[in-house]
């Protein structure tokens, strides 16, 4: 299963929605004595027997005291150190049997522990909403993987680009640094000396 556990909680959630059903109460109360406020989420009730369903699928044979102990947290006591609680029990009961009356869940014994198995219904239902979740994460991938090799192709290109480019450089180059030693080699020519220029004396005289 390539998809993340809060991706297929959200899709399962989603198909609960007709099989069972949020008592009101769901709105008022708290999932434990941990936590100081109710739910945000409207859709809490069915992440959370989305999440069970889960837990049990992993961990076999379950009742309502192992999953209290799995949904506990850790209680704020202020100046004190914390302290673990366990989870709301009516909540996860209610829930098992909601799930149970729905046909997902069925009770079984696994040596001395007595609790609740997934049906082969769930089974599918969570196989199910797993594929669909895969096809559009394929497709992702897939686009990903093109890009890259757009990437890399057009680098390489460049980088081609670039090496025709340098040889063309260096020649002028090279063409550049003979001339200025053409130049060099050259004799300079001299350039015509002007006459000195004549004092007073001089100019009287020629007069």
């Amino acid at each position: 299963m390539n998809v993340s556990k809060q991706e297929l909680i959200i899709a399962l959630s989603k198909e609960l929605k007709i099989m069972i059903k949020k008592p009101d109460w769901a709105e008022l109360v708290k999932t434990g004595v941990f936590k100081e406020r109710p739910p945000v989420d409207s859709d809490w009730w069915y992440m959370r027997a989305a999440s069970m369903m889960l837990k049990i699928q992993k961990l076999g044979c379950v009742g309502v005291s192992k999953l209290r102990t799995k949904y506990g947290g850790r209680k704020n006591m202020g100046v004190a150190p914390e302290h673990f609680f366990r989870g709301s029990g009516k909540i996860i009961r209610t829930i098992l049997q909601q799930l149970e009356v729905a046909g997902l869940l069925k009770q079984d014994k696994k040596g001395q522990h007595k609790g609740r198995v997934l049906t082969g219904k769930a089974v599918s239902l969570i196989a199910s909403t797993s594929k669909k979740l895969e096809k559009p994460r394929q497709k992702l991938v897939e686009k990903k993987i093109e890009e890259k090799k757009e990437a890399t192709e057009s680098k390489d290109s460049e980088l081609s680009a670039t090496k025709l480019k340098e040889p063309v450089k260096q020649e002028v180059k090279k063409e550049e640094i003979k001339k200025e030693e053409v130049k060099k080699q050259e004799p300079k020519k001299e350039e015509p000396k002007a006459p000195p220029a004549l004092t007073p004396m001089e100019a009287t005289q020629k007069l």
